[in-house]
């Protein structure tokens, strides 16, 4: 178990692969952990550094009282980079880790080379409905919301496999602070006029299923990217990296090459 202190906060992550390889960053969604990515990271290239981190309130990172700002959860990623040394990296951003890699990437050029923003984008939802599930996580917890979230992560076929229990499970073991506190950062964000200057790879990646980020959006975000491109994942849900993994892994494995990263 790997455990940095940021500026007071412990934070758990995973550092896999070539310790001298060209690094890879992956940011989770809201209301899970890092082994959101369990299924697709054996089928990456080797040579890489592969890390992982569960963001503030998730996962075995400690939580801190709701709530957060979106530049809060930029300033732990930028923190946890630096901590381990690494720079010029791809960083793989899903859902609330889409949001957070597109503000690392305006503040920190040097820690990110090319940038995946999977399931994300420039804005998500409004303030209203975004307090909304706040509210409802703070009064009756996070198990309140859990069936129309995995309604909006998966998939109908999904749904219908033992494996959505775990998911579920996963979702509802977070901390209300982290959940809420991670809700308020997304409701506080609209990264349209900083995303549209950023000049680097971009790759968006999308699922036909996804209820929280459509695929719309998806495309609408990566389009403020000059010369962006946009893969859309048949099937899958918000979270195509279990659904799709070996799709998922494809999509990834050809931008790595393509962009020189490997």
């Amino acid at each position: 178990m790997q455990i940095a202190e940021l500026d007071g906060l412990a934070v758990h992550y995973r550092d896999e692969g070539d310790p001298k390889g060209p690094p890879v960053v992956f940011a989770n969604s809201l209301g899970t952990d890092l082994r959101l990515w369990d299924k697709v990271m054996p089928l990456l290239p080797q040579g890489l550094r592969y890390i992982r981190y569960d963001k503030r309130g998730h996962g075995l990172t400690e939580g801190t009282p709701q709530p957060y700002s979106m530049g809060t959860l930029v300033r732990d990623a930028e923190q946890l980079m630096d901590h381990l040394g690494v720079k010029e990296a791809l960083f793989v951003g899903l859902s609330i880790g889409g949001m957070i890699g597109q503000g690392l990437a305006v503040k920190r050029m040097d820690l990110v080379r090319s940038l995946v923003i999977s399931n994300s984008g420039m804005k998500i939802g409004v303030p209203s409905m975004w307090q909304d599930r706040i509210d409802a996580v703070n009064a009756s917890g996070i198990e309140s919301l859990a069936d129309a979230v995995m309604e909006r992560w998966f998939s109908k076929s999904f749904r219908a496999t033992p494996e959505l229990t775990a998911w579920r499970n996963m979702l509802v073991r977070q901390t209300a602070d982290g959940y809420a506190g991670c809700s308020a950062a997304i409701s506080g964000t609209d990264f349209y006029t900083p995303t549209s200057g950023l000049r680097l790879p971009v790759l968006g990646i999308a699922g036909t299923e996804d209820g929280s980020t459509p695929p719309d959006l998806v495309r609408e975000t990566v389009d403020l990217v000059p010369g962006s491109k946009f893969a859309l994942i048949r099937g899958a849900g918000h979270l195509p990296c279990v659904e799709k993994p070996e799709e998922y892994a494809r999509i990834l494995t050809d931008f790595i090459k393509e962009t020189g990263h490997a």
